[in-house]
């Protein structure tokens, strides 16, 4: 088999392929490349890429011929190269694609030249973007973007299979937003929207990434704190509750301020969703009878709570303070 033989099987697979010499000039463009560029050979040949031709950025949109070309770093070490950009289509679009890129070295093991191979990742692009939009149909509040019922309801499944497994306590808010029905009918559901959009941020911003917040419903929240015993999630509600009191959203030159109502309980490995749910639900109501911008502790949590060394016993609040329901 002569070198024709290879030529024209490579320019006839679906894939774009073609070579550079030393310079980055382009030395052979198949009709695959044709294809997926709109550039013909005869545009391209004789030119380098980046001369208004392909012109590959990131998904930063940093340009790459400027800084990070992958031609440019193969033939500088010699070494295979995978990565997926952004290349210039003749028509003005970009298109994603798959490149792999290799040395091109003489009988001396020089670099003479590179060859860059690349594959349309459009529908893969497009099947990752549909697969990300229906997790947050399926799992995400549309509101607040945070966990809606069904995403809490798996996290707390995992929750309980960790603390089976490896004996790590978890516990969880339940919290209410005061008075919010009264909220809205005085300044309006945009506005609401508003006020929920801010107490979920704050929540979010003071938790931590192992923790989960998600929207029960309405105006209710269910926060996941793992890894704790009963002080640690009193101090965490308590936290909560206070930065929630101390926020505010200005309309028309009015500070508006809303407060949480909370329930705080600790799993137990016979729980089920259904009554860990319910038993922090009592506990934000005792919170709503005592006054409400309060958080009710569960009163049964002692026998569950782990030693709690003495420098987290001198941290700001007591929580004796904190009402025990």
């Amino acid at each position: 088999m002569n070198d024709k033989f290879y030529q024209e099987l490579i320019e006839h697979i679906p894939d774009g392929v073609y070579f550079v010499d030393r310079g980055k000039r382009i030395t052979f463009w198949n009709k695959g490349a044709e294809k997926i560029t709109g550039y013909t050979k005869e545009e391209v040949v004789g030119f380098c890429c980046a001369d208004n031709i392909l012109k590959h950025i990131d998904d930063c949109g940093h340009e790459l011929c400027l800084v990070g070309c992958p031609l440019s770093q193969t033939l500088l070490d010699k070494n295979n190269l995978e990565v997926d950009v952004y290349l210039h289509h003749k028509d003005g679009h970009r298109v994603p694609v798959s490149v792999r890129v290799s040395p091109i070295l003489n009988e001396e093991g020089e670099v003479i030249g590179a060859v860059e191979v690349f594959s349309d990742n459009s529908e893969k692009v497009n099947q990752i973007k549909e697969l990300e939009n229906l997790r947050k149909e399926v799992f995400l509040d549309p509101l607040t973007q945070v966990g809606n019922r069904k995403f809490l309801e798996i996290k707390l499944e995992y929750r309980w299979k960790e603390m089976g497994l490896y004996n790590i306590p978890f516990g969880i808010l339940f919290l209410d937003i005061d008075h919010f029905k009264k909220f809205n009918d005085t300044y309006g559901h945009e506005i609401g929207d508003r006020v929920l959009l801010m107490v979920t941020k704050t929540i979010s911003n003071l938790i931590r990434g192992m923790d989960v917040i998600a929207r029960w419903g309405g105006e209710e929240f269910v926060v996941i704190v793992t890894n704790v015993d009963r002080e640690k999630l009193a101090k965490v509600a308590e936290r909560i509750r206070i930065f929630i009191e101390k926020s505010w959203l200005t309309v028309n030159e009015e500070n508006l301020q809303v407060t949480v109502s909370i329930g705080a309980t600790l799993a137990r490995k016979d729980d089920t969703i259904q009554s860990l749910i319910k038993r922090a639900d009592e506990l934000m109501y005792q919170s709503k009878e005592s006054g409400r911008n309060c958080v009710t502790l569960d009163e049964n949590l002692s026998s569950l709570s782990s030693p709690v060394s003495e420098e987290e016993r001198g941290e700001k609040r007591d929580i004796s303070e904190i009402k025990l329901g």
